[in-house]
């Protein structure tokens, strides 16, 4: 059982997921993706830097790499609580680190218990404040409700919601992330699958571990503010000839609405709708799940290559 090991707040935590880094075997494919996925691609030396439609923040780089691989990612945390989960993260059995070349120099670089390459460093909360309001959908008598299919808008997610990295030890990897970063376990599935939030307001999960034989990205998640453009960016990827999907569908752990796709390198993107929502200072005790129970509300069967590891 894994969720008796995050009950406690460690001292003090990161607020976000400040970007993360992608290595691939093809830019211009990755670019042609990403563009399609309704993501903004801007052209860097030998890089790619993403945004999202809300804002100009970069919350990817993408660089090459001989086959798709995890480089880092980067957590975000207030200038006052720096300090304090520095020292967490060394009692908690961070090794310190060299920062990646495609990282920033600021904050402090170090591997985690899986080797994986972590920054911590002040900056800005990206996570939001609060939970958005689902749009209705309803219509009035008299008024046609629908576009017609050359007027639907493009889809274009507005944030970076969450990752899903694989681990081939969930307890371990929550422990560590729970004393080192401050971070708590929302809801788990045994030693299968756990989620994750932060302490300041959190979606229900800001980083979830899965059980593979080594370490990885399994996906990361694109938040939309609607279940309709979730349809639409479904529609979106297929016609831009990106045919293998999850979805559409409704998580249990987590509520929120999904659509997977995989891209050329068999990563996963998700489109992301209307997560459950920790507000700051709230407990969330969900509890430990029979997996039967923990996946999926309703949606198409899991597809058998969703969680194959093709970087460990």
């Amino acid at each position: 059982m894994v969720k008796p090991l995050a009950q406690d707040w460690a001292k003090a935590g990161v607020h976000s997921i400040n970007h993360f880094g992608l290595a691939v075997p093809d830019l211009k494919e990755a670019k042609k993706f990403l563009l399609a996925f309704g993501l903004r691609v801007q052209d860097a030396e030998n890089a790619l830097l993403v945004r999202a439609s809300a804002s100009e923040h970069v919350w990817l780089k993408v660089i090459p790499g001989e086959k798709k691989s995890f480089q880092f990612f980067s957590m975000g945390c207030y200038d006052r609580d720096f300090d304090q989960i520095v020292s967490q993260i060394r009692e908690a059995g961070g090794v310190e680190a060299r920062q990646h070349a495609a990282g920033t120099p600021d904050g402090f670089w170090f591997h985690d218990p899986d080797g994986t390459l972590v920054q911590l460093r002040v900056a800005p909360k990206t996570m939001i404040d609060e939970k958005a309001v689902l749009p209705s959908g309803t219509v009035p008598a008299g008024i046609q409700g629908a576009p017609f299919r050359t007027q639907a808008p493009k889809v274009a997610p507005t944030r970076l919601a969450h990752m899903l990295l694989f681990t081939p030890d969930v307890r371990r990897a929550c422990e560590f992330y729970n004393r080192g970063m401050g971070l708590k376990i929302s809801d788990s599935s045994g030693e299968m699958v756990a989620f994750n939030y932060a302490r300041y307001g959190c979606d229900h999960h800001l980083i979830a571990f899965v059980r593979s034989h080594g370490r990885g990205i399994q996906h990361s998640s694109w938040d939309l503010p609607s279940i309709e453009e979730l349809g639409l960016g479904q529609k979106q990827m297929r016609d831009a000839g990106y045919t293998n999907h999850w979805g559409l569908g409704r998580h249990v752990l987590g509520s929120n609405y999904f659509n997977y796709v995989q891209d050329p390198f068999g990563k996963w993107w998700e489109y992301n709708c209307h997560i459950d929502y920790i507000p700051a200072g709230m407990a969330w005790d969900g509890g430990d799940h029979d997996p039967e129970e923990a996946l999926y509300l309703w949606g198409p069967d899991l597809p058998v290559n969703m969680t194959i590891n093709n970087e460990a």
